[in-house]
């Protein structure tokens, strides 16, 4: 029994003009796309403007304006991120987040989620290795 495969999907030229573009998938709810990771718009934490997730997801706040600067400067940063997850350079847990091999403790203290850096606790968001370098990027601070 023989196997077919569909018919490949390619931009079409007439005279010289693009007629159709290829596009990659949107995730329901948002209006980003990124190829090979879904971007999924929801409601975030207070001050959390994006997340790149250990599935290889990135999600992105309902409350930033789709099509924004900001939309596309918090999409570069958490890719910086996603690329780090899916390298093994960076991942993290409930009770821990390693980057660069070194591995950070993590714990709930007081109801905020904190993180053992240079043998103090600080919470999340706060100035991290591997949040400076997303940040040094060519996208800046987020």
């Amino acid at each position: 029994m023989g196997f077919k495969l569909g018919r490949a999907r390619q931009a079409e030229m007439a005279g010289g003009s693009l007629r159709t573009k290829l596009r990659f998938g949107v995730e329901a709810g948002s209006d980003a796309s990124v190829p090979g990771t879904p971007v999924i718009r929801k409601p975030l934490a207070e001050g959390i403007l994006g997340e790149a997730n250990m599935d290889g997801s990135i999600f992105i706040s309902d409350k930033i304006q789709p099509g924004s600067a900001m939309e596309n400067k918090v999409l570069l940063h958490e890719m910086k991120h996603a690329t780090d997850l899916r390298t093994g350079k960076l991942a993290y847990g409930d009770d821990f987040v390693k980057y660069n091999g070194v591995t950070y403790p993590r714990e709930t203290r007081n109801g905020k989620d904190m993180i053992k850096v240079d043998g103090k606790w600080k919470e999340a968001g706060d100035n991290f290795p591997w949040e400076n370098d997303a940040n040094n990027e060519k996208n800046g601070d987020i």
